[in-house]
């Protein structure tokens, strides 16, 4: 390659930019983009739980009408829940406990969620070219993928009602401090997500513990679930959409 007469053999990093709330997706062009849905309390950690524990795949659904209905087509488990509630009609919830390999090994499970799902299926109208969900259970995963594929990368939070929220921030910023060599960054969003996590990352317990979703979900009695969800690598899985699914990519 020739830069002003001067030849050199330095690569072009691929970009990567953070969004940190649905609403803002359709300002940023992604077809030619990996998106990283990002749900951490607590869609994208039960994703991730629920493929590593065997499940054989995950159909992320916006509705929960179309839950029920796709539960009868495949026969799967149905779940999801709206303001940390489980739906009535459909049998269980977001709780990555929910989800153990005796119980979700083999098994289709069918889910929609307050947020994570809805920002999945923007992405997916919006032509993503790649869709993956990120969660600090699978953190680890999520981030070699990203370098492993050398493309644009976009950090989706899908916030709380289509606003921001902290932990799904967290998680991006997290997801930067261990990829930013590899990526072009210059983007506002991206270097604070990135300086919030660096920030706290030494008591990122106790700061989570501080966000309006943690007592929102405290106040139901799912403290462990939330530590759970804010621990790295443990449902080590990369959920990846393909053919209306997401399916273990590892």
């Amino acid at each position: 390659m020739y830069i002003c007469g001067v030849m050199t053999n330095q690569k072009i990093k691929p970009n990567l930019h953070t969004v940190l709330t649905p609403q803002l997706l359709d300002l940023y062009e992604i077809k030619d983009s990996i998106v990283v849905i990002i749900d951490v309390f607590r869609a994208t950690s039960t994703m991730a739980t629920a493929l590593y524990n065997g499940a054989r795949k995950i159909i992320p659904v916006d509705s929960p009408e179309l839950c029920i209905e796709m539960g009868k087509q495949t026969g799967g488990v149905t779940a999801g829940e709206r303001d940390g509630k489980i739906i009535p009609g459909l049998s269980y919830g977001n709780s990555p406990s929910e989800y153990p390999r005796s119980f979700i090994e083999n098994k289709v499970l069918v889910i929609t969620t307050t947020n994570g799902t809805k920002l999945l299926h923007m992405a997916l109208k919006q032509g993503a070219k790649d869709i993956i969900t990120g969660s600090f259970p699978n953190f680890s995963a999520v981030a070699d993928y990203l370098v492993q594929q050398g493309a644009p990368v976009i950090l989706g939070c899908s916030g709380w009602k289509n606003r921001f929220n902290i932990e799904d921030t967290l998680f991006a910023g997290a997801i930067i401090e261990q990829i930013k060599d590899h990526f072009t960054i210059h983007c506002d969003s991206s270097f604070m997500a990135n300086q919030l996590y660096h920030q706290h990352k030494d008591d990122l317990t106790q700061y989570i513990k501080t966000t309006t979703h943690w007592h929102r979900l405290a106040a139901y009695g799912l403290e462990a679930d939330m530590l759970y969800c804010i621990s790295k690598d443990t449902a080590p899985s990369l959920p990846i959409y393909k053919d209306g699914a997401l399916v273990n990519g590892l």
